[in-house]
């Protein structure tokens, strides 16, 4: 599609700045959201530098008013809402089950687990309706395999893929795609904050076959193809990009 309209939760930094770059460069209409106005505000006159036509609106996907107001700002500025890419996420409070809470759970479910339902369900009420749209989750290995000292992460990834999934058997009749991107280790803030030191992170580097950290580009590059027509006849998978982390 020519000048797609796309909306990008977790935007301002990371896989979804990196993601926005790249939806600029393939001419489309961006909508840029997350928490803080001078960097939202910033990254949108970039895009627009690049050619783009695009706009921030400031959101928290953990409140359903604020993400049904982003959804519908989306359409009346654009007029349609072809490709949404839902990146809002946090790591969560790492360490052993043993140090979790109530609280902790809450934290970390709150942004992973219900902005992505709740961004699912205002994206697929404008998709549906119009007949046509791509979803794209942002998961992570962890979101189909074990990882000790990351439980409660390791389980909101999890509820993101099932959620995908069943997302995509219910939207398909409607002619609406709903896929999942699945980053092994990136660089970028989150991977320094869960890693803690250079020496841990050199240490999960060294464990995936390609040899290194991925960067949020390449990640990039994998959510625009699955919201492209390229990818039309892909609906409820999980891409996994991760340097061969997982293959073996």
């Amino acid at each position: 599609m020519t000048h797609p309209v796309v909306l990008i939760t977790g935007a301002l930094t990371g896989i979804g700045r990196a993601t926005a770059l790249a939806f600029a460069r393939h001419s489309a209409r961006i909508v840029v959201a997350g928490r803080r106005d001078e960097a939202g505000q910033a990254l949108a006159s970039e895009l627009r530098a690049l050619g783009a036509e695009a706009e921030f609106i400031r959101a928290d996907v953990r409140h359903e008013e604020e993400v049904r107001d982003l959804v519908d700002q989306t359409v009346a500025r654009f007029g349609r809402l072809d490709a949404a890419v839902n990146n809002a996420g946090t790591e969560g409070q790492p360490g052993p089950v043993t140090r979790q809470s109530a609280e902790s759970l809450a934290a970390t479910f709150d942004t992973n687990v219900l902005g992505t339902l709740l961004s699912m369900k205002h994206e697929l009420r404008v998709m549906q309706a119009q007949g046509h749209g791509s979803i794209v989750n942002i998961s992570s290995t962890y979101g189909h395999e074990g990882a000790a000292g990351a439980s409660v992460y390791v389980a909101s990834k999890h509820a993101v893929e099932g959620m995908t999934k069943s997302a995509a058997l219910e939207a398909a009749a409607f002619g609406v795609r709903v896929n999942a991107v699945a980053p092994g280790p990136i660089e970028t803030g989150m991977l320094n904050r869960f890693t803690g030191t250079a020496e841990a992170k050199a240490s999960l580097a060294a464990k995936v076959p390609l040899g290194r950290v991925g960067d949020p580009d390449e990640i990039a590059g994998a959510i625009v193809f699955a919201t492209s027509d390229q990818a039309s006849f892909m609906t409820g998978q999980i891409l996994t990009v991760d340097g061969g982390k997982t293959a073996g």
